[in-house]
């Protein structure tokens, strides 16, 4: 079985392929129950092994939906995230995050800037052959300062996008490394930009896993602006 294959489904359907598998790995079990007060020794050993396989591809589709929770594919420019800034005392800001599912999140940061991390997972030629495409998880959002002094001693803020207590396709890869063999190659992104005042931005991903962050043309002239 191609397990990159399962890359292409979403997490919820990999969810409910796994609760099909696992009703079918009860019924085996009933099955074997019964062979075996029935003594029918030959077609308990044929239920034994259905009961195993079932099993198997259960544990399967659980970790590989509960890992890829939190991880979209990459299209040749994936949007991630937009970030609108608002201003509540020097250095201390309120970001909206709006995701492209419709969902929002607000965040405090601290910083002359907003900066966004991303790991990416590129996969080894077979399966980028056969049109597997990257996968990333956007990973955490920080205040970043102008000054480097002010970077060592100044409060930092970081945002973790990770869920708490979640399996990681990461963690599978590192476990279980037959389970996603054909990971090539593991690496972070990270873009930022000069927060302002009712400032909107764009994060993206290009294809070759760089992040690209861009302010609308209101942002661009208030960023412009000499303080």
């Amino acid at each position: 079985m191609d397990w990159t294959a399962l890359l292409r489904l979403p997490s919820t359907i990999l969810l409910i392929l796994a609760a099909i598998a696992l009703l079918f790995t009860l019924f085996q079990l009933v099955a074997l129950r019964q062979r075996l007060d029935d003594r029918q020794h030959l077609a308990a050993a044929g239920r034994s092994v259905l009961l195993i396989v079932g099993f198997a591809i259960t544990l399967v589709l659980t970790g590989m939906g509960f890992a890829l929770r939190g991880y979209r594919l990459l299209s040749e420019e994936s949007p991630v995230v937009e970030i609108d800034a608002h201003i509540l005392s020097p250095q201390r800001w309120t970001l909206v995050l709006h995701w492209p599912d419709g969902a929002t999140r607000r965040v405090d940061v601290a910083g002359d800037a907003w900066r966004v991390e991303a790991v990416v997972l590129k996969w080894k030629l077979p399966a980028m052959l056969a049109g597997v495409p990257p996968l990333y998880r956007l990973d955490r959002l920080s205040g970043r300062y102008d000054d480097p002094n002010d970077e060592m001693h100044a409060p930092r803020t970081v945002v973790d996008f990770r869920e708490g207590g979640s399996f990681d396709l990461l963690d599978l890869h590192k476990q279980y490394p037959r389970w996603v063999p054909d990971v090539d190659a593991q690496f972070g992104s990270g873009v930022f930009l000069p927060l302002v005042d009712q400032g909107h931005y764009t994060v993206s991903l290009m294809r070759t896993g760089a992040l690209v962050a861009r302010p609308d043309e209101a942002t661009v002239q208030r960023i412009a602006q000499p303080f």
